[in-house]
């Protein structure tokens, strides 16, 4: 398997997480996006989109956006559990990252796409959605904190897909401004311990 990278990406990052927190060593080809090689004919042949990351397999197929790269991994690398062992579990982590997915990592990475010098002259940069999908994050934010008063992680005991879809998005958000405000002390609580993980720098 190879896995086409790209280092500052929010959605290459929790690939290379799930991977670190599995055990699990893959090649890996760092993708030149400044360069716009996402963009290349080549690339496109990977991922018709032009993101990242893909995972290629070794018999040349591949597969692309985070979730479901991950939830491949999964199979391949069950140990230890970040998707759920019963279905019931599963589901309730399946539940969490969606959340994440929808009402965090999407509004995070709205305020980077309109505002962050990286995208100038790439989209059309509208600052009130900017303005808006900042807002929409805090609200999450504070909800989220009232969500961890009483449990460990994202959904529940243990360390998860969601813990590290929500984790990558505020890593995001601390290169737009997006930081856990002051008085969300369980949040805080939660992303120190995430950020401590020895994976956390994968």
């Amino acid at each position: 398997m190879i896995l086409h990278d790209l280092t500052p990406g929010m959605h290459p990052r929790r690939v290379r997480i799930f991977l670190a927190e599995k055990g699990a060593v893959i090649e890996r080809r760092e993708v030149d996006a400044a360069a716009g090689a996402n963009a290349s004919p080549e690339f496109r042949t990977l991922n018709v989109l032009g993101k990242l990351p893909v995972l290629e397999l070794d018999d040349g197929s591949t597969i692309t956006e985070s979730l479901a790269i991950c939830r491949y991994l999964e199979s391949v690398f069950p140990e230890p559990s970040l998707m759920g062992r019963s279905p019931r579990e599963a589901a309730r982590i399946d539940m969490w990252t969606l959340r994440m997915e929808y009402e965090l990592s999407r509004p995070v990475a709205e305020v980077f796409l309109h505002t962050s010098a990286f995208y100038r002259g790439r989209v059309e940069q509208v600052p009130e959605v900017a303005d808006w999908a900042r807002s929409r994050a805090l609200q999450t934010m504070a909800w989220l904190d009232r969500e961890l008063a009483d449990r460990a992680y994202i959904a529940g005991a243990d360390y998860t897909m969601a813990d590290i879809v929500a984790q990558c998005a505020l890593v995001l958000g601390k290169a737009v401004g997006l930081r856990v405000p002051a008085e969300l002390p369980n949040l805080a609580r939660w992303f120190a311990a995430v950020s401590a993980r020895p994976t956390a720098r994968a």
